[in-house]
């Protein structure tokens, strides 16, 4: 493991109390090279945990507060008239950077929430019929209130299926919260972080992250879970190759992240956990019965031969 990881959760928990293990989790995403999706309600702390992030990286950031009335060139940018020289002229928008804060993604419409579907996915935005790289990492966190909370739109699965994690934050442990209220009012709480990694440790650390090994059998454990999705009689719609492909990826940055050279069968468990119950897309008879993505996920891996 790099040493320097070690450095980044000290960073990182200087400013985030008791959330060692989501912390965790995004490092997993951001190494693996995905996207990861907060889901919670307002005021537990996810614009907090994502700016704590950025701020230990000497990254690229950008902020984009959604709202009902975001447009879709708003996020990625649009062409302007240029009176000097009487020609169009294109003006990114901020999702032209290493890292992008999407925040109160379902707080916009369907059209807008689109506008990151091609971003996430190739690393790239298109104005106008011309196609524009973006930079290298790129990594786009996102917040979102809890489906049913006023004045929300749900992401479609195609755009749920681009994160490769959807996480909770929750409310903090009593403890937690006592730290958390003393930083406050002594001020640590916005104390400003320093950069620990820059851009070439990323890329270097992916990089490293794929020659984690992966054993046949294990691929074929993660791919008989992904199967056991798609089986269960109250699902719609099972999980999806891509995420087959982010399991892997994600057990291997969390083999990585614990000093191993090799991903074990605990690593493809746990992983599925964060990579897969948000691809579930589930029959009105299991919303009836009160299932949830979780809860499939948890019975395809128990139906399911663990390795030895």
């Amino acid at each position: 493991m790099d040493e320097k990881i070690d450095k980044l959760r000290e960073s990182i928990n200087r400013r985030i109390i008791g959330k060692e293990s989501l912390i965790d989790e995004l490092m997993v995403a951001l190494f693996s090279g995905g996207h990861v999706l907060l889901e919670d309600v307002p005021g537990v702390g996810k614009t907090s945990i994502a700016k704590a992030l950025s701020e230990s990286f000497d990254l690229s950031f950008k902020r984009i507060q959604l709202t009902p009335d975001t447009l879709p060139g708003d996020i990625t940018g649009s062409s302007i008239f240029d009176r000097n020289t009487g020609t169009f002229k294109t003006v990114l928008g901020p999702v032209n950077a290493q890292i992008v804060l999407a925040d109160e993604l379902n707080r916009t419409g369907p059209k807008t929430q689109a506008a990151l579907l091609e971003a996430m996915e190739e690393k790239q935005v298109t104005i106008d019929g011309t196609t524009f790289p973006l930079p290298d990492p790129f990594f786009v966190i996102a917040t979102q209130n809890p489906l049913g909370a006023m004045g929300t739109y749900p992401l479609p699965e195609a755009e749920l299926d681009r994160f490769m994690m959807k996480r909770s934050v929750g409310y903090p442990e009593r403890e937690d919260a006592d730290i958390l209220c003393r930083n406050y009012i002594s001020g640590t709480l916005s104390l400003e972080l320093e950069p620990v990694m820059n851009a070439d440790d990323i890329i270097r650390i992916r990089e490293e992250v794929k020659t984690v090994t992966v054993s046949d059998e294990l691929i074929h454990y993660a791919n008989s879970i992904i199967e056991g999705t798609r089986k269960d009689k109250e699902v719609m719609c099972g999980a999806s190759p891509r995420a087959s492909l982010d399991l892997l990826r994600a057990s291997q940055a969390k083999a990585y992240m614990a000093g191993r050279s090799y991903v074990i069968p605990e690593d493809i468990y746990d992983m599925s956990l964060s990579v897969l119950p948000h691809r579930i897309v589930l029959s009105s008879e299991a919303r009836m019965n009160r299932r949830t993505g979780e809860s499939v996920v948890k019975q395809a891996l128990n139906n399911t031969s663990v390795p030895k």
